[in-house]
């Protein structure tokens, strides 16, 4: 049930049966002031407007022509043409009851299913994967887990750079380090990250060093076998590592998802040669540019985007035009959504002027950048270890399953040592998970460990608690197998927690369409905050409550907790019976 859908439908009805022109917006809003109504219909000002004529008239004409019957049992007028609509509770009731049958809750499924082409993650597989990945990673699986469910074909792409200068670099630190007698298995299997950080040493300080790696980078893209095998030995562990971060952190990614760099570049020379074709790309100080006016700056110069270096090597931009030709024609993707912080923001523009250009994104396939904020830690400044340090994502997954174990112990009463770690995992994990994806996507926000984990505001303790205690009040109840009965809505917390759960679906597009999972989050904290305010003020448990009216706040509780668990587990956040 999406109930804006529906005022929307009945309200284009309306706009036609009135002759208004075709697509004139129904402006349906959810209302910001429930004592006047849950839903707003404003489309008559900007028609009005469009007609010009005066809006309360139209909104009147609107309001005799609108057919809500049983739907609404109070619509009214205010202000110069604003039409408030209180929704019947008999109605809500039968949708309730609906939900309540249904294995989706009630939400639809998409009955015209798109291709959808997501990447996320792409960490670099050259050293160990850290904090500026976690927001790619988790803001995509949520995008992707809610796609799944609404119904589309969706195809995970996790772009992994393995091809570049920084493998020329590791390749010669490597040769060296065999040269020296060290073992090959060994030095595959050591700290990525040391092992990293003594090449890129080497290549800024050593006079040779660098020239030896951009060699080493011609032999790995000309199919040297010796550089392959000793490339292929940096992806195995790499992979290997993320892999463990992906499992630790309940993200759906698999190693099937990997679409490296390194897989489109049998396809660079033919982009190039293409755009060289069609005279998109010219000379320009030796290398292959395209001069792009659309994004010309202040004084008029093009945008340049370069496609090939001097002395013929390519670049991501080359590499992202190949992706752009693979998912939108050979994938046929209806929409391909990428997740990356916000400074690619000029490159991803570029990608899709010159992509759109030469043909390899086809007009009916979207083409979504959906660029991140920073974590930033509490000084205001980019998250660090206290060293200054990069900060690898696997430590600070296990610190949070540590804190969130002596948070729970604090609490826990009746819990054994293994039910407390499993619970400190879920929380910890559901913890630095909620506090990222409850932000604005594009947003820069402050890193907490004290915020993040407290059982009080919009966290994942809290959703996770707010969860158990109606699992609790459900046990209590001793509920026979497949209990059912009857939604009766009666007073004022009732019908506000009947309509937040009717908004399920309506929150589930929003979060589709934008790619903003925050959206799912302030929902599910507000879902959780109205179900508190029910139980305080309606009864359930208490022997002098009705049976008919302690079998409806059983069915309202049973629908809550449902849609906690699911709207949880599309942020790949784990609920837990007790805690």
């Amino acid at each position: 049930m999406n109930i804006k859908q529906l005022l929307t439908d009945k309200t284009l009805a309306a706009f036609s049966v009135l002759g208004l022109p075709e697509g004139t917006n129904p402006a349906v809003t959810q209302s910001t002031r429930p004592e006047f109504g849950e839903y707003q219909i404003n489309g008559a000002m900007a028609a009005a407007k469009l007609l010009k004529t005066n809006p309360r008239q139209l909104a009147e004409q609107l309001l005799s022509t609108l057919e809500l019957t049983d739907i609404a049992d109070k619509v009214t007028i205010a202000g110069p043409g604003f039409i408030n609509v209180s929704l019947n509770v008999n109605w809500l009731a039968r949708q309730l009851a609906q939900a309540a049958e249904d294995p989706r809750l009630g939400v639809s499924i998409n009955q015209q299913p798109q291709t959808v082409v997501v990447d996320y993650s792409a960490p670099n597989l050259a050293k160990e994967m850290h904090v500026g990945h976690l927001r790619s990673t988790i803001i995509g699986d949520a995008v992707v887990r809610t796609l799944e469910f609404w119904g589309d074909n969706v195809i995970r792409q996790n772009h992994m750079g393995d091809w570049g200068t920084q493998f020329g670099m590791l390749i010669a630190h490597l040769e060296d380090k065999l040269s020296e007698g060290v073992d090959l298995e060994h030095v595959a299997l050591a700290d990525l990250e040391d092992f990293y950080r003594e090449a890129k040493k080497r290549f800024d300080d050593e006079t040779g060093f660098a020239d030896k790696s951009r060699q080493y980078v011609v032999k790995l893209q000309s199919g040297d076998s010796h550089c392959q095998k000793l490339w292929q030995l940096f992806i195995d562990t790499s992979i290997k590592h993320s892999a463990e971060v992906y499992q630790k952190l309940n993200v759906t990614l698999k190693h099937t998802d990997i679409k490296p760099e390194s897989a489109y570049n049998s396809m660079l020379n033919g982009i190039v040669a293409d755009l060289k074709q069609q005279k998109l790309a010219v000379q320009s100080m030796g290398a292959l540019v395209v001069f792009l006016t659309e994004l010309a700056d202040k004084e008029g110069n093009p945008s340049p985007f370069i496609v090939q270096k001097t002395g013929g090597g390519f670049l991501y931009s080359t590499t992202d035009l190949a992706a752009c030709q693979y998912r939108s024609h050979d994938l046929a993707a209806d929409r391909v959504i990428i997740f990356t912080d916000a400074r690619q923001g000029l490159h991803f523009k570029q990608v899709e002027l010159v992509a759109r250009k030469a043909g390899y994104l086809r007009d009916n396939t979207a083409y979504d950048h959906c660029p991140f904020g920073t974590m930033m830690g509490e000084d205001g400044t980019p998250f660090k270890t206290r060293a200054g340090g990069t900060v690898k994502l696997i430590d600070l997954l296990d610190e949070a399953i540590v804190r969130a174990k002596s948070v729970v112990q604090e609490k826990a009463t009746d819990l054994n040592e293994a039910e407390i770690a499993d619970v400190a995992n879920k929380v910890g994990i559901g913890a630095v998970k909620f506090a990222d994806l409850s932000k604005n996507r594009t947003s820069d926000y402050i890193f907490s460990w004290d915020a993040m984990l407290s059982f009080e505001g919009a966290t994942a303790p809290y959703l996770q608690y707010a969860y158990t205690r109606v699992r609790s009040i459900l046990r209590r109840a001793q509920l026979v197998e497949n209990f059912s009965a009857d939604i009766v809505i009666g007073s004022a917390p009732e019908k506000l927690l009947a309509v937040k759960l009717l908004r399920f679906e309506e929150t589930l597009h929003t979060v589709i369409k934008d790619a903003q999972p925050n959206l799912l989050c302030n929902y599910l904290y507000e879902l959780a905050s109205l179900y508190m305010s029910f139980y305080e003020a309606c009864p359930i448990l208490k022997e002098n409550v009705e049976p008919e009216l302690r079998d409806s706040r059983l069915m309202l509780s049973i629908l809550a907790s449902r849609i906690l668990q699911q709207g949880l587990d599309l942020l790949g956040i784990d609920v837990m019976e007790r805690m």
